[in-house]
């Protein structure tokens, strides 16, 4: 059987290296029949099979009965830097090269919006378009999203704090343009939970950022049902350090206090899980990240059905988005990183997932030119039409490996879950610690394997002939960008009706007092010109700002 390290939470013990897994699972030599438990208890009564088949509950081996057989994922490649002319260019870029493949869009924003910050603010000097892209004002999100159909191109967003502000200023830019909001679709990040146990991008305290996160999914459910309004997100908690145990069972235990927020607020469960999504990271352990995805399907669609009682089989299945894992890649021999991304997003695809991100070579040095994002377009279109993995589903599934791996994820990630829970959920577990503490001790084990050379990194403790080789050009963000942001916002202010953004800001900050949905407010004052640093604030005006990480 595959059986975890008995001190996998301390050490790898006295386990040969390599045979533990990065989660600390030692491997054994070889599997066979009595590796696997095909059957588990399902309802009262009843046995389901764990495996099962494609599109049937519990979904261990996808949530579509024909997947990539009858369709494909999204090629969603991440993008945003400088201006919003400039991510504007890029996204065009990346449309006219998938070249009628499945392809959405997906915005990455810079440090300063991310935090909620204009960018004339103080705190923001020097972080203008360095890694992302700047928004603060409606006009700019009509620059960044200029002559795209977004009622028919798929919008991802990566933002979270201010992830109400920046979707109501989407909301009111598309109704500028006049289109039907019910048509717009796309994803909000907007999973503030997995800010305080790994990014730090947090705004207000856990108590009413999790409130603002529910009056999104509330809002989407009354007025964009194509919207995705939360994407339930393990990525950054991998990339913080975590296993990918801790990864599966910290993201879902995380989605489970968004539903509980959710029917606590009143909505039925069948009205709004259909549209909650997830974003997981997919790493260097091939079979690990494989199984993670297996073991995710199974372990939400009984939690949606035994614990929350959802009654629609579309409230059971998990729609995924994975990206490959940018802290694996290395800044020595970066072209290393074409081979490394390309194995993990095959990791993803023979995972399951729903769409996926493929990274950049030239990430690790600084954000990615138009030559590394082609071919990582490029790594996906390869994996898509030539290697054949969409011919079947689920082509690993009944591998005895797979499946009792898949089967020790899932245990070890439930008993994960239940200490959240005994602890009183996610919130409580923020203001203990638990989660910061858990993924910085799996950080330090994996730092101390890696110094031992227990993990070997291809060019960084072994091999590392030809590092010293300059082998990619970097793209350089100048600093005029920032100069020509600032200017442009200090414009933007000089034509508004100052009066009009003051009632408006008045009215979020009602809004916020009364416990009543930002939204509406927000959307309106995205209308009356509010910038996004105003709507942050004045919503910080009511529920104070959260200092008990790193204060930005």
């Amino acid at each position: 059987m595959t059986t975890p390290d008995t001190s996998a939470t301390t050490n790898t013990g006295s386990a040969d290296p390599a045979n533990v897994s990065l989660s600390g699972y030692v491997i054994d030599r070889l599997y066979g029949p009595d590796s696997v438990d095909t059957t588990a208890p399902g309802e009262p009564g009843q046995i389901h099979d764990r495996i099962g088949e494609p599109g049937v509950y519990p979904y261990t081996r996808g949530i579509h009965e024909g997947m990539y057989r009858t369709r494909g994922w999204t090629m969603r490649q991440f993008a945003g830097f400088g201006s919003a002319d400039d991510t504007n260019e890029r996204f065009k870029y990346l449309l006219a090269n998938a070249k009628g493949t499945n392809t959405g869009l997906s915005t990455a924003f810079d440090l300063p919006t991310l935090m909620g910050r204009d960018s004339d603010d103080p705190l923001s000097l020097g972080e203008v378009g360095r890694c992302g892209v700047a928004i603060d004002t409606i006009e700019d999100m009509h620059r960044l999203y200029a002559d795209i159909p977004v009622d028919e191109v798929t919008v991802s967003q990566t933002i979270n704090g201010p992830a109400c502000v920046i979707w109501a200023m989407y909301i009111a830019m598309a109704k500028q343009r006049g289109m039907d909001i019910t048509k717009l679709g796309g994803t909000l990040q907007n999973d503030i939970l997995k800010e305080f146990h790994s990014q730090n991008e947090f705004i207000y305290p856990p108590e009413a950022s999790v409130k603002l996160v529910i009056d999104t999914i509330e809002y989407a459910t009354q007025h964009l049902p194509r919207w995705n309004s939360v994407s339930i997100s393990g990525y950054h908690i991998r990339e913080a350090g975590s296993t990918a145990t801790q990864e599966l069972a910290f993201t879902l235990r995380d989605g489970m206090e968004y539903v509980e927020a959710a029917i606590e607020r009143g909505l039925d469960v069948d009205t709004f899980a259909p549209r909650l999504s997830f974003f997981f990271n997919s790493h260097n352990e091939f079979f690990e990240e494989i199984c993670k995805l297996r073991a995710a399907r199974r372990i939400w669609a009984t939690a949606m059905k035994h614990r929350f009682g959802a009654q629609s089989d579309r409230s059971l299945l998990m729609r995924t988005h994975v990206q490959t894992a940018g802290c694996s890649l290395t800044e020595q021999q970066p072209l290393n990183n074409v081979v490394r991304v390309a194995y993990q997003a095959m990791a993803g695809v023979l995972g399951g997932c729903q769409s996926l991100h493929t990274d950049s070579m030239d990430e690790t040095l600084g954000l990615p030119t138009e030559t590394s994002v082609r071919v990582a377009l490029r790594t996906q279109q390869i994996l898509n039409e030539e290697t054949g993995v969409t011919r079947t589903v689920d082509p690993l599934g009944g591998s005895w490996y797979v499946e009792a791996l898949t089967d020790r994820m899932e245990q070890d990630a439930n008993a994960m879950i239940s200490e959240i829970d005994d602890m009183g959920g996610v919130v409580s577990g923020v203001h203990k610690g638990y989660f910061r503490r858990s993924i910085a001790e799996a950080s330090y084990r994996f730092g101390q394997e890696m110094e031992a050379g227990d993990r070997i990194i291809v060019g960084v403790n072994a091999f590392t002939e030809g590092n010293s080789d300059n082998q990619v050009e970097i793209l350089q963000i100048p600093h005029g960008v920032e100069e020509s942001q600032c200017e442009r916002l200090t414009e933007f202010k000089k034509r508004r009706d100052d009066d009009a953004v003051n009632v408006a800001l008045d009215e979020v900050r009602n809004a916020a007092r009364d416990d009543l949905n930002v939204m509406p407010a927000l959307i309106e004052a995205s209308l009356a010109n509010c910038t996004m640093g105003e709507m942050v604030q004045a919503m910080a005006d009511v529920y104070g700002r959260y200092l008990s990480g790193p204060e930005w």
